[in-house]
């Protein structure tokens, strides 16, 4: 029994002696905290750890909850401090900018520090624009473009990269460095004998493509000699012309094209031949066919692109690049345009087989490009009251009618040739009616044999005699016209 109670005591002053020493422990980690807390604040909160008596056990889970309480005034302090730094740092960097643009305001500076200080407005203005419309506002357009006169290359690159930077995403810079002569010292550049350095010329293909982003940009660059100077760099079989530039370039002219003013412009070049043949090449081929849309919108373009050698065949042809909807869509706007504007147009369509083309595209391309395709197979359809769709089935080779130009009324008015000229138009009609379902039944074979190979299925069911079976059935009245 004596040994039960000197077992009980000895547990109770191990419980008592732990549970002090895990008190102790809060208290310091409470005290800690609380030091901690005060030199964060600078002292906004009462140093009273110096002379308060230690804790009691009763009153620390009490103080532990207050130290842990956030400070009002410690996020004042601290947004004071951070506000503060930033001033000071926005302070320091505007006095940087201001030297850097009295460096080029100096004109008998020599032309090493002029070249850094525009170097250091390239760099700092390339991804902050804030650092933009500063500069802007400092004057420094104004100098850098008057650095375009030296005859040193490195100030000419150095000035040219400026600009180039100054101008991104900026519009009032874009306007500005156009409005001080900048197009024109270019094109001065350009000028010289031997034409200018090949990195100066890809500098200044970069700002004309920059600069004519800008829409009241775009006469005062196309009424000038830089069409000529970028169409030249497009088609520039020189190794020194990198393909960035190239690219670079036909953008520049797809932005100066869509100022109706500078089609004709465009057109004293040999720049829609150039693009109606560079069809085909997938890294041009969708830019080329946007500025080819812009020109289509004029007669002159229209007859400019009908005149390039087989250019029908060429873009009928991309109405078949069902892997390029892009270029399926910008290629049907072009053609139905022209369409529309013109018989001529309309008849070398046929020829070139773009019937069949059209019915696919209008069951099978993006919504867009089937209302286009329907557009003009409505044009070819119907032409000034006269049947062309006689010739839609000139690509199965089958012995189709061809357009009726006549009616009964046309006939002669007797009885039995009336009647002749009657079953004459119904056998017409009839053998149309033929050649269209012949043509539809060809086209939905073909699409379920692309769909079935898309779904990796054996290829010899397709097609079978009931798909046939259905496809005989079918109708000129289910074509989407």
């Amino acid at each position: 029994m004596s040994n039960n109670n000197n077992l009980g005591s000895l547990l109770l002053r191990h419980h008592h002696h732990h549970s002090k020493s895990a008190t102790t422990l809060r208290l310091c980690h409470s005290s800690f905290r609380r030091i901690i807390f005060d030199s964060i604040t600078c002292g906004s909160i009462s140093r009273r750890h110096n002379t308060t008596p230690p804790l009691s056990e009763e009153d620390d889970d009490s103080q532990d909850e207050k130290s842990v309480k956030p400070d009002t005034r410690l996020s004042e302090k601290l947004s004071d401090l951070l506000n503060m730094e930033e001033t000071e740092a926005k302070e320091e960097a505007l006095e940087e900018l201001k030297k850097v643009v009295k460096e080029l305001q100096k004109q008998e500076e020599d032309t090493r520090r002029r070249v850094a200080a525009a170097a250091m407005v390239r760099k700092v203005a390339k991804e902050d624009v804030e650092v933009r419309e500063t500069l802007a506002m400092l004057g420094v357009i104004p100098p850098i473009v008057a650095m375009l006169d030296s005859e040193d290359v490195h100030s000419q690159i150095a000035s040219l990269y400026a600009l180039l930077n100054l101008g991104i995403g900026n519009d009032a810079n874009k306007a500005a460095i156009v409005k001080v002569g900048a197009v024109q010292k270019m094109l001065k550049l350009i000028e010289l004998p031997g034409g200018p350095n090949s990195l100066v010329s890809e500098a200044i293909v970069a700002n004309f493509l920059g600069l004519s982003a800008l829409d009241s940009n775009k006469p005062i660059i196309g009424s000038s000699t830089a069409i000529s100077f970028l169409v030249r760099t497009l088609q520039s079989l020189d190794d020194k012309t990198s393909p960035q530039s190239k690219q670079d370039a036909l953008r520049a002219l797809y932005n100066i094209s869509i100022f109706p003013g500078n089609v004709s412009c465009i057109l004293e070049t040999n720049l829609v031949h150039f693009l109606v043949n560079s069809i085909g090449d997938m890294e041009l081929t969708e830019r080329t066919l946007s500025i080819l849309s812009n020109l289509v919108s004029t007669r002159e373009g229209r007859k400019a692109i009908s005149a390039v050698p087989d250019a029908f065949p060429i873009l009928v042809d991309v109405l078949n690049w069902t892997d390029s909807p892009k270029c399926q869509e910008n290629v049907s706007y072009i053609l139905m345009v022209m369409a529309h504007k013109s018989y001529g147009d309309r008849q070398a369509m046929i020829e070139a087989g773009i019937a069949s083309s059209l019915l696919e595209l209008s069951l099978l391309g993006t919504t867009l490009a089937q209302k286009r395709a329907s557009r003009i197979l409505e044009c070819l359809r119907v032409d000034k009251g006269k049947q062309v769709s006689g010739s839609f089935a000139g690509n199965l080779g089958g012995n189709v009618s061809a357009p009726i130009y006549g009616s009964l009324a046309s006939c002669t008015k007797r009885d039995g040739e009336a009647a002749e000229c009657l079953e004459e138009e119904e056998d017409m009609m009839s053998e149309e009616k033929k050649a269209v379902k012949q043509l539809v039944q060809q086209s939905l074979q073909n699409n379920m044999k692309k769909i079935v190979k898309r779904a990796n299925l054996p290829q010899d069911i397709v097609p079978s005699d009931h798909f046939k079976s259905l496809t005989s059935s079918s109708t000129s009245k289910s074509l989407p016209f």
